[in-house]
């Protein structure tokens, strides 16, 4: 969402706040959801939004000692371009990543672990709006590889919505909400979430993945190096 709205000409802070805003509360009917079908581990969820809540709060803090947003938008560029290759090689190989790293730890080396991932995760979230998902997913399919798939979406979606929130309201205090915008946004998602899962169940995944990581690639490398 944040390189389309780039694209459509508005500035990065407004981009990414925005952003933030819509998908805390976009995807929060998701949580429910997943909570009430038990596919959510709530000591992960703990344990990550334990290292990445404070972690927001700090980098929101850090934003508001700029004067203006202008003075931190190439911070924001440059790290939404890391942020972007990052998930799109996630998503290329993800399956390669886990086997290669895949290890057995206990469960309280695990929570320490997750902690320190969760803060930055929370950090990079908060600057790019970008990695919540796609990332996080990746890290508990790497210290997790026993958990099943619909456990790690659930408890994945559990720690992104209130990370996103926290972030989206940190944010708006610093003025980098436009609520036209979000509104909008969240209008035209609600029919065509419904739509694009019908059609997402009939593309075969190898098809889904390669198209999302090579446009995710490709706005990176843009906001990287141009």
């Amino acid at each position: 969402m944040t390189p389309l709205l780039l694209i459509f000409g508005f500035p990065p802070h407004i981009a990414i706040g925005t952003d933030l805003m819509y998908a805390g509360i976009a995807k929060s009917t998701g949580v429910v959801m997943h909570a009430k079908r038990g596919h959510v581990n709530w000591r992960i969820v703990f344990a990550m939004a334990a290292g990445s809540l404070p972690a927001s709060f700090i980098t929101v803090w850090a934003l508001s000692q700029f004067e203006k947003p202008d003075h931190y938008q190439e911070i924001l560029t440059s790290t939404l371009g890391v942020m972007l290759v990052l998930t799109a090689i996630v998503i290329l190989f993800r399956t390669r990543l886990t086997k290669a790293l895949n290890f057995s730890i206990s469960e309280d080396k695990s929570t320490r672990i997750i902690f320190v991932c969760g803060f930055v995760l929370g950090t990079l979230v908060t600057l790019t709006s970008v990695g919540a998902g796609a990332l996080g997913t990746a890290i508990m399919m790497i210290l997790f590889p026993v958990m099943r798939a619909k456990n790690i979406v659930g408890t994945d979606l559990a720690h992104a919505v209130p990370l996103t929130l926290v972030a989206g309201i940190g944010h708006l205090f610093l003025g980098n909400v436009d609520y036209t915008l979000l509104a909008a946004l969240l209008i035209g998602s609600i029919p065509t979430i419904y739509v694009g899962t019908r059609i997402a169940s009939h593309v075969p995944n190898h098809v889904l993945q390669p198209v999302l990581a090579t446009a995710l690639l490709s706005f990176g490398v843009k906001y990287l190096f141009f």
